[in-house]
This record gives structure tokens, C-alpha cells and sequence, in this order.
């Protein structure tokens, strides 16, 4: 097995993609504990480099899927709209938790949230590590995530929790992480989400994956989608190439959206429209896990009022109506600052906080 992955990475390392049938072989040695962690980071690595193909990533992430545990989800939870809200990672910007914000609000505003996550690869803190320093469980067993989720609107899917495979692959991971090398996994995140989400709201760290993973979510069911990457303009050529896997609220924003049964669309849009305050991607930078969890409380008790919360309405406003709870974006805008400003959203993380 370790000459078969290294026969995969040198196909690679000539730019030649891979079969579905090779990406099956490939998953397979990644999972083999046998199989050292610096083949499986070269692995990695050399797919990264080469680029990973719409074919590649949605073979990855159907044959990951089949090895993952689905929750016992009820008939009644799953034929509601259920929603995830995700950023890759990969950005290295270190902006606080966007993502982990978004989807208290989102579900606080009435939305079924299944979010998936994991605890920091290549920022100071993941979605996971801020979930657990707010008091939320990150450990829910398959029942009681799918009892969360009817019940309460919303579960935290731990995808080591999830996905056993991943046990013998996160140490290549970290591997290619301390050596600033991004992986598949950076982008397969959002699409492993084991609770089978039908609406999603993903951000990308570059703009040339916004089309790529739109077709990706496409192809493996999602009835909505919208995946986004907002650029870093803090108004100086400089900042030129800095990107988020966010909307963004410092320049342009790429989008790819589309519905399971149409064409879907790409475009850009602006902040200029939303009353949003003149910022820095400074403004936005996060910190370890209890300062990102103290800037999440700030955010929906309304006592952070600057341009995080900025971030975090347009965000939300995306996600709302991606999720059919907001006829736009611009109304979805409204309904997320009414949300936070009710107290709904401090009081749904409250009760989030609480023992089922």
C-alpha cells in the first residue's frame, strides 16, 4: 500500500488527475495506519499543488460519505430545510469565528442548523473549540445530535466524531499545515457534513473555488446552495489577492449559488448596499478560543456593535436566504439584527448551553 500511494503522488506531481477508482485507493491508504504520515502528507500535498479537480473533490467526498455515521434522523427533521454554515478554512487571515456566529443567529432565527466541524487546523481557533468554550457540547452522540436538531433546532456535528476515517488522516493534515500547505480537506469539510444538510452556505478561501464546489454540493444532492469568497480591499493595491472564506465586508464578494433542479449562477456583489461601517480586515481578526468565544457572546447579546457584527449580519443575512427563512439577502440583513437585538440570539445560546 505505501507503493501504491506513492505511485498515486508521482501522477500527481505530473498533473495527471485521478480516477474515481484511484481516489478509492487513495482514501484507502490515507485511512491505513500502516501507511507512514509523510506519504500521506506528500499525497496530499501533490494534489493540492496540482489542483484538485470538480470530479476529484466530489469522488473524495462520496466515498468519505459512505464511511462516515449518519445521525438517526426522524422523518419530520428531515424534511425540513436544514442548513449549514461553513468557511474551509485555509484563508490564514485569523479572522474570529464568522461561521460559528452565523449559525447561532441563523438558528435562532428559526432555522434547523446541522453544523459541522472540527477543532483548528490552520487558524488559532476552529468552530469546535469556540462551540465548547461557550458551554455547547461538541461530543453529542448520533441520537442525541438528531434529538438536538428536532428538538432544538440546531446540533454540532464533531466531524472526528463523525468520520473514524479521519483519525488516521489528521496527522498528515497537521503535517502539511505546519508546512503552510493547504489540503483537499480544507475543502472537503463542507461537504462531509454527515446530517445530509439541504441548504448550505459555504465560504471558500479563493475565488477560482467558488464555481468548482458550487458543482460539487450540486452533484451530491444539495437543493440550495451558495458558496462564497469575499475579497480584502482596505482600499490599497496592496491588499490585492487576500482573500476570505466569507462574505466580506472589505470589498467584493465572488458568489456561485444555485437550486438542485436549475442552472446555477456566478457573480459578485458588493457591501455598498448594506449599511455597513468603514473597517480593516484588523477589525476582524480573532484570537484564541475563549477571546473568540467572548467576541461570539459580545455579538449576540448586541454589545459588539462594530464591523464584527457587520461581518456576521451580512453573513447571516446570506445564510438566511440561502436557507428560504429571508425572500434577499437585504431582508435577511434585517432579520439577523432583529434577531440579535430581540435577545433571541443570546437566549438561544442559553439554551443551546443547557443539558438535553
Amino acid at each position: 500500500m505505501p507503493g501504491m500511494i506513492e505511485s498515486l503522488t508521482e501522477q500527481l506531481r505530473a498533473a495527471q488527475a485521478l480516477s474515481r477508482d484511484q481516489v478509492r485507493e487513495a482514501i484507502s491508504a490515507l485511512t491505513e495506519e500502516r501507511v507512514s504520515v509523510d506519504l500521506k502528507a506528500d499525497f496530499l500535498a501533490a494534489l493540492a499543488v496540482k489542483g484538485e479537480t470538480v470530479e476529484e473533490i466530489a469522488a473524495f467526498a462520496r466515498e468519505l460519505r459512505e464511511r462516515s455515521i449518519p445521525p438517526p434522523l426522524d422523518a419530520e427533521t428531515r424534511a425540513r430545510e436544514i442548513l449549514d454554515v461553513c468557511g474551509t478554512g485555509g484563508d490564514r487571515q485569523n479572522t474570529f469565528n464568522i461561521s460559528t456566529a452565523v449559525a447561532l443567529v441563523a438558528a435562532a432565527a428559526g432555522v434547523t442548523v446541522a453544523k459541522h466541524g472540527n477543532r483548528a487546523i490552520t487558524s488559532h481557533s476552529g468552530s469546535a473549540d469556540v462551540m465548547e468554550a461557550l458551554g455547547l457540547r461538541i461530543d453529542l452522540e448520533p441520537a442525541e445530535a438528531a434529538r438536538s436538531l428536532r428538538e432544538r433546532g440546531f446540533a454540532f456535528f464533531f466531524a472526528p466524531k463523525y468520520h473514524p476515517a479521519f483519525k488516521h488522516i489528521g496527522p498528515a493534515r497537521k503535517l502539511c499545515a505546519e508546512r503552510g500547505q493547504r489540503t483537499i480537506f480544507n475543502v472537503l469539510g463542507p461537504v462531509l457534513n454527515p446530517a445530509r444538510p439541504s441548504a448550505q452556505l459555504v465560504g471558500v478561501p479563493g475565488p477560482q473555488l467558488c464555481v468548482p464546489i458550487a458543482r460539487v454540493l450540486q452533484s451530491l444532492g444539495v437543493r440550495r446552495g451558495m458558496v462564497v469568497c469575499g475579497a480584502v480591499s482596505d482600499g490599497a493595491p496592496a491588499r490585492d489577492g487576500v482573500f476570505l472564506d466569507e462574505l466580506s465586508t472589505l470589498g467584493e464578494t465572488t458568489v456561485a449559488e444555485f437550486y438542485q433542479d436549475r442552472a446555477f449562477a456566478a457573480s459578485t456583489m458588493g457591501a455598498e448596499n448594506f449599511p455597513v461601517q468603514r473597517a480593516t480586515l484588523a477589525d476582524l481578526r480573532g484570537g484564541d478560543r475563549e477571546a473568540s468565544a467572548a467576541t461570539v457572546r459580545a455579538l449576540l447579546d448586541g454589545r459588539e456593535r462594530g464591523p464584527k457584527r457587520d461581518a456576521v449580519l451580512l453573513n447571516t443575512a446570506a445564510a438566511l436566504f440561502v436557507a428560504g427563512r429571508a425572500p434577499s439577502i437585504s431582508e435577511g440583513w434585517e432579520l439577523a439584527a432583529k434577531v440579535i437585538d430581540s435577545g433571541a440570539a443570546s437566549a438561544k445560546l442559553a439554551e443551546l448551553a443547557q443539558p438535553m
